[in-house]
Formats: structure tokens, sequence, C-alpha cells
């Protein structure tokens, strides 16, 4: 299917269901699907922003420019997942319990402005990942326009491009939970370590960048295009006093660099020797 083929696909889908209530972390696909849903549905779209300990505060700041900036109809809300019963212990599943909090509260803000269905913005690639969030989704009856029109991520920042969207080319972020292998509690001060050391880096100019934290071992993942950045001695001194501030024993640089879904890689290790 052609690419103007999906968009028109898009529009359609998001044009038939009259309403809806957008989950909107300011990121490529949630801001992609509020420009296009706002221009759809106009009045009856309404953002939802929700804020957390696992939410950096930079990327709120962008969602609220970005709502403001398309003139939509923003709200913010809070949706602590370390409240949640079995979250905080980390289970594989952790995503259930966080989507299944945060889509039962937008769906309460949704009827409360008589809007009918909630979005979110999950794409055709977030089908080849392990993802039980969308398990809490799918039981709440959450739409995913973008992933019902075939649009992939690439194909996502292209048409972001095409409108003029700040966010076409953003690099991917993902809740700061995400940091932390599975069965290892999540806190607050271990959110907070690894939301200073991911800005640290953010501020020496490194784009796409996660900061896995493994105990006292901090495993940094950057692109493999910004993998060359850390081969010099002054910029690894730097980076290793600075985490060592931030409470980090050992700092090391994931040698294969950023992908996603890498916390899941042990799944699939494990999966092979059963």
């Amino acid at each position: 299917m052609l690419l103007q083929e999906k968009f028109k696909l898009l529009k359609g889908n998001i044009k038939k269901r009259g309403s809806a209530a957008v989950a909107f972390s300011g990121g490529v696909d949630s801001t992609f699907l509020v420009r296009v849903a706002h221009e759809v549905l106009g009045d009856k779209l309404i953002a939802v922003t929700a804020t957390s300990s696992t939410y950096p505060e930079r990327e709120l700041k962008e969602a609220i420019k970005y709502a403001k900036d398309m003139s939509v109809k923003h709200l913010i809300i809070s949706s602590e997942e370390l409240d949640i019963e079995g979250f905080a212990s980390n289970p594989k599943n952790r995503c259930y319990y966080c989507k299944k909090e945060l889509f039962t509260k937008i769906k309460k803000v949704a009827e409360e402005n008589d809007v009918e269905y909630v979005f979110d913005g999950s794409n055709f690639d977030d089908t080849g990942d392990y993802r039980p969030g969308m398990q809490a989704a799918k039981e709440l009856e959450v739409i995913s326009p973008l992933k019902e029109a075939n649009l992939t991520k690439a194909d996502i920042r292209e048409l972001s491009k095409e409108l003029g969207l700040p966010t076409w080319n953003k690099p991917s972020f993902a809740c700061l939970s995400s940091r932390f292998p599975y069965g290892k509690k999540i806190t607050i001060p271990k959110l907070k370590m690894v939301d200073e050391a991911e800005q640290f880096l953010l501020d020496m100019g490194i784009r796409q960048v996660r900061v896995r934290h493994h105990g006292e071992i901090a495993r940094i993942e950057v692109s493999p295009e910004e993998r060359v950045k850390f081969f010099d001695i002054e910029v690894m001194d730097k980076i290793g006093k600075k985490f060592k501030e931030i409470g980090f024993t050992y700092v090391t640089l994931d040698i294969l660099g950023y992908r996603t879904g890498s916390m899941n890689e042990v799944l699939s290790a494990e999966e092979k020797t059963v």
C-alpha cells in the first residue's frame, strides 16, 4: 500500500469514530496522531498527557508546547505507576499494569468530556516486539489508528516531515521504567538516577540515548552512529565522573548501540533454552 493511501485510510478511520481522546506523550507517533486527528475531528479531539515519576519533565514540557502550537485541547492527569500493586517489582508484564492504569484514567476523561473513543499511538512496527501493554489496550477497547492504517515508524516520520511537525526526526523515547531488567525493583531514587544520567548525555549532544540500570552498573546505549563520540579520553572521563556522582559504581557503553526492546533480549534468550 502506498504511503498516501495509508494516510487517507488513517483519516477515514479517525473520521468514522467522530470523537476521541488521544494518549499524548509528545513523541513521534502520538504527536502525529494528535495533529491528524485534530484536523479531522476539530474540537471533538482531546490530547491527554499523564505525568508520573517515569515520565521526564523535559518530555512533559515538549508535550505541552506541541499541543499549544497545534491549538489542541490538552489535559494533564496524574498516573503514578509505582502506586500500582505489582508494578514496582518489575514483572515481565509490567507494561500491562501501566497501560491499564493509564487507559482507564483516559477513558474516564473521555467520558467526562463527552468523547466516545480513546486512541493510542501504537504503529504497525509495534506488532513485532513484546508489548504486554497492548493487551491492556485491547481489554479497554482502545483504538490504534496508526496500526489500523499499517503505518510504520518510518511512514510516520515521513508524513510528519511533510506536515512540518518538529517531531519528525525526534529520537524514540520510552518511559524510564524500561531501563530496568525484569525482576529488579523500580524505585523513585533509581528512576531519578536514570533520568539525570540521560539528561547529562542529552546535554552533551547525544540524540538517541538509553541508560540501562543494572544495579551498580550503568549500561549506556546510543544510536550506532553516535558511538564514535565516546572514543575520546576526555569525554569518557567526564561521563564516568558524572555517573559516579549520580550513584553508579561502574559505567559501560553497549558496543552494539541502541536498539528497541533491548531489555527483551533476555526473554528471547530464555525462550531458546526452554
